[in-house]
This record gives structure tokens, C-alpha cells and sequence, in this order.
């Protein structure tokens, strides 16, 4: 053990040798582009570009969406009654929904 220490201590007497060594020590954790930073950022590209894709699908899907209602009347009524429980005068309208409370369906009576 203390032969290992003494080869140690004397490889470490080179100053280039330890320059290199610091250098590379202080690129590696302390300076500002360090590994450790750059892989926290490769990891938050990887985050928005997932983000990215899935907002420009909702954004399509929305999209989609804008256009049959605009088109069709009936899209435009359907629309209301999934998405905002709207209703005719002489409906009724029961949601369902299961121990979670996602919706499951709705069930539009008319009242006689």
C-alpha cells in the first residue's frame, strides 16, 4: 500500500501531468459546459422535443376539429352536448362516470 502512494506521489511531482489532470477534472465538473451539464441539457432536449411533437398533434387535432364544426351544424351540436353537457329545453342529460371520475358516457332522455 504504501509503495502504490509513494508511485503516486512521485508520478504526481510532474507538473504536466497534474495540470492535465486538474484540467481535466475541473472541465469535467466545475466549469460552466461541464459533462454533467451537458448531459442535463441532452436530456431536456430529448424532454421538449417529445413535448413538441405532442403539442403540434393536439394542435392538428384541434385543427381538424375547427374545421367540422364550421362545416357541419349537426358537428357543432354534437360537440356541445359531449364536450359542454348542453341540452334541449325538454332533455334531461345523465353523465356517467366510474370510481374515478372519468367520464363515460352520456344519456340524453327527453322528458314526456
Amino acid at each position: 500500500m504504501l509503495d502504490h502512494l509513494k508511485k503516486l506521489v512521485r508520478l504526481f511531482r510532474n507538473k504536466y501531468l497534474s495540470a492535465t489532470v486538474l484540467f481535466l477534472i475541473w472541465i469535467a465538473f466545475f466549469d460552466q459546459t461541464s459533462i454533467i451539464y451537458d448531459v442535463h441539457l441532452t436530456q431536456k432536449e430529448k424532454q421538449l422535443k417529445a413535448q413538441k411533437i405532442y403539442y403540434e398533434k393536439q394542435t392538428l387535432a384541434a385543427t381538424e376539429q375547427l374545421k367540422e364544426l364550421q362545416t357541419d351544424p349537426s358537428n357543432l351540436e354534437k360537440f356541445a352536448r359531449e364536450k359542454y353537457f348542453m341540452k334541449k329545453q325538454n332533455e334531461d342529460v345523465y353523465v356517467l362516470v366510474d370510481q374515478h371520475n372519468h367520464l363515460l358516457d352520456t344519456l340524453n332522455t327527453k322528458i314526456k
